[in-house]
């Protein structure tokens, strides 16, 4: 054989080391894309409105489950403000 078909040791070397700079690399853009993925779903679910209200409408729920008076009171008192206002519209002398 001549040097040019048998590899010495150093270029057996050399390509052992290329090769695993190559996976160290594809380890490593792999890893990436999986710290990516999970960072846009982690924002895809914070910007989802829908899953937001549905979990806003249950805690407003629970809440008045527990406790409604704060919740009547609230009610009556926007209801009141609202009358008010409609009263005042009508009978102002603008």
């Amino acid at each position: 054989m001549t040097d040019a078909q048998n590899p010495s040791s150093t270029e057996k070397s050399i390509d052992s080391a290329v090769a695993h700079a190559k996976e160290a690399v594809t380890d490593s853009v792999e890893a990436t894309r999986a710290q990516l993925e999970h960072t846009l779903d982690a924002i895809e679910d914070r910007l989802d409105v829908k899953k937001r209200s549905e979990e806003l409408y249950a805690k407003a729920q629970r809440s008045y489950d527990e406790n409604p008076v704060p919740w009547i009171v609230g009610a009556t008192a926007v209801a009141v403000g609202l009358v008010g206002l409609i009263a005042w519209a009508i009978f102002s002398d603008d």
